[in-house]
């Protein structure tokens, strides 16, 4: 009985960490994502910056 309760308690430890590690992964890729959405921006306002010395 000791030996089952152990191994469930290593069992959860190893799904925690597991899921500690998707969350790691997630928070990364999000990151990059805001990263790219600010190189869109900035790529944005550099065309408009070019179109602007283009029409004036």
């Amino acid at each position: 009985m000791h030996l089952d309760a152990l191994t469930l308690y290593w069992d959860a430890l190893a799904l925690h960490l597991d899921a500690l590690r998707l969350y790691r992964d997630a928070l990364a890729l999000h990151l990059n994502a805001l990263r790219l959405y600010r190189d869109a921006l900035v790529l944005y306002w550099d065309a408009l910056a070019l179109q602007g010395i283009a029409f004036h």
